[in-house]
Parts: C-alpha cells; sequence; structure tokens
C-alpha cells in the first residue's frame, strides 16, 4: 500500500463525499413532506444550525483523520496478522463486528465522560428530530473519536479497510433519525439500531437518557444494560435537559466546554474540578446529582 496515495484517499473520503448530495435530497424530501403535512418537524434557525454544525466538523475533522491514519498505518505495520488478514469476505465480517463495537464504547463514553460530552453535545442541542439533525455533528468529538479504533489495525486490518467500514457505518446512522418511520418488523428491532431506537438515544425523558448508543447493531446496548425501548405512552422530547436558545453553530459546537471552565472554577478542591472533567454531566460538588443514571434510578421514572 502507498502511503502518500493512501493519505489522499483519506483526506478526501469518498464514501461520505459521494452521502452527501444523497442526504441533501433526503433532507429536502423529508422537509417538503413537513410543509405539505404541516408536521412541525423543521424549524428554519434549527436546520440552519445543522448544516452549520456539518461545515464546522468538515474542517476541524481533517487534521485528526490524518493523524489516526497515520497511527494505524504504523500499527498495521507491526501486527503479526498483517499478512493473514487482508481484504478476505470474512475480514469484512469480522471489521464489521469490530467497528461497530468500537463506535457504541466512543458513542457511549461520549454520554459518561464530560469533556467527550462536550464535543458531541452538539448533535443532541436541538429540539427536532429530523434528516437535518443527522447532519448535525459534534466537531469536538472528531479530535478523540479514533482513539477508540486503535487497537483494530493491530489485529491485521489496514488502514483504508478501517475507514471505509467507519464511513459505512456513520452513513447508515443517518436514516435513522427521522420521525416519520415508525418501528419496524420484531425482529429488526431486535437487532439493529432503528428510527425508534434512535429517537430514545435523542431524548431528554429521565427514562430514556444515554441509552440506545448503536452505531448499526443494537446488539450491544442490549448486551451492555444500555437499551431502553421507545413506549407509546412516554413520546420522547428533543433536546437537552437544559436547552440552548442559540442557533449560531459556533456556539451550539462549543458552548460546554465553556460550562466546564465555569464549574471547574467554581469548584474549591482539585478532585471536585477533576470531577467536573471527567464524571458524566449533571455531576455537581453543591447540588443535586442530575447524571442520567441517578435519574434513571428515581421511581418516579418508571412509575406507569
Amino acid at each position: 500500500m502507498d502511503f502518500s496515495t493512501a493519505i489522499q484517499n483519506v483526506s478526501s473520503d469518498q464514501l461520505q463525499v459521494l452521502a452527501i448530495p444523497v442526504f441533501l435530497l433526503v433532507l429536502a424530501l423529508e422537509y417538503y413532506w413537513d410543509k405539505y403535512k404541516d408536521l412541525g418537524l423543521y424549524k428554519n434557525a434549527d436546520l440552519g444550525a445543522s448544516l452549520g454544525m456539518l461545515i464546522i466538523t468538515a474542517f476541524v475533522e481533517l487534521i485528526p483523520k490524518i493523524l489516526a491514519f497515520m497511527a494505524f498505518y504504523v500499527l498495521h505495520e507491526i501486527s503479526p496478522l498483517r499478512d493473514i488478514v487482508g481484504r478476505q469476505w470474512w475480514a469484512w465480517v469480522i471489521l464489521f463486528f469490530l467497528d461497530d463495537f468500537s463506535y457504541y464504547w466512543f458513542h457511549r463514553m461520549n454520554h459518561e465522560v464530560r469533556l467527550l460530552w462536550a464535543g458531541h453535545v452538539a448533535h443532541h442541542s436541538s429540539r427536532y428530530m429530523n434528516f437535518g439533525t443527522a447532519l448535525r455533528q459534534g466537531a469536538g468529538e472528531r479530535i478523540h473519536k479514533y482513539f477508540f479504533w486503535m487497537w483494530i489495525p493491530l489485529l491485521g486490518f489496514d488502514p483504508l479497510m478501517m475507514f471505509v467500514m467507519i464511513s459505512i457505518n456513520l452513513i447508515y446512522q443517518f436514516w435513522v433519525h427521522t420521525e416519520l418511520v415508525d418501528k419496524l418488523p420484531s425482529w429488526v428491532e431486535l437487532i439493529f439500531n432503528t428510527p425508534s431506537h434512535h429517537r430514545v438515544h435523542h431524548a431528554s425523558n429521565a427514562r430514556y437518557l444515554d441509552q440506545n448508543h448503536a452505531g448499526v447493531l443494537i446488539i450491544w446496548d442490549r448486551m451492555f444494560g444500555t437499551f431502553s425501548e421507545e413506549k407509546n405512552f412516554e413520546p420522547p422530547v428533543y433536546g437537552l435537559t437544559k436547552n440552548i436558545s442559540s442557533h449560531n453553530p459556533l456556539y451550539v459546537a462549543s458552548h460546554e466546554y465553556g460550562a466546564i471552565w465555569k464549574d471547574v472554577q467554581r469548584a474549591n478542591k482539585w478532585s471536585d474540578k477533576l470531577k467536573y472533567i471527567f464524571y458524566a454531566p449533571g455531576w455537581s460538588h453543591d447540588g443535586p446529582d442530575l447524571r442520567a443514571k441517578t435519574l434513571r434510578g428515581s421511581s418516579a421514572t418508571y412509575s406507569r
């Protein structure tokens, strides 16, 4: 594999580049249907913020992606399996599961470590669930994202193969950001991430907080205790537990970093300062514990 050619390929990320026009077309169709039926799925200012976040993320991601490729390349070169694992059909199947497993833990940690949440929160800041929200990616999370995939090239999977699978996983996730698709057949809901499962993930209801971190497969959430079913008696309320009012993409991308800094400054003990950075969002040294696991544990949450 020629290194310079590979760098050019990963920089252009051709799969995602090809997917963007399709995403925008589908978004336009959903937007038209929303206005035609007066469903209230879109707000123009909110959509503008989402598209602005897409542009910001594209610029922020470039350097971390190239650095990650370089690290993957070095790790792959020292792997004892590099001459065994190629691009056989079975290698792609195995990589699909390894990639999805890595995405699950990356996504879950984005919700359970506040510093990582600061880079991801932008994606959850919309109070609407639509294909525009799918494009509202967190810019900050792109800086730390690829650390969660560093173990895979050591198993003999080459960097370009990995980036193809990462792109496929991300492309799949676009379609789950909609309210227009109801629950699918039970076997699909059992195995795959679906719009129903992902509506739960974007909800601010205590019952649903920090659940359903799936990329493609919902099986990881079921295995590791982070699965919650969408309940008919409790529709998801989208957005944050404390919503922001700004639609400025720069503020949307960065506001939680500022909030962390303010909390660190007002804490007197170094242990508390560190907890504001590394504990889950909602922890406070001088107020109620509003972390998701605490709120979900409240008996009132499951009173119905």
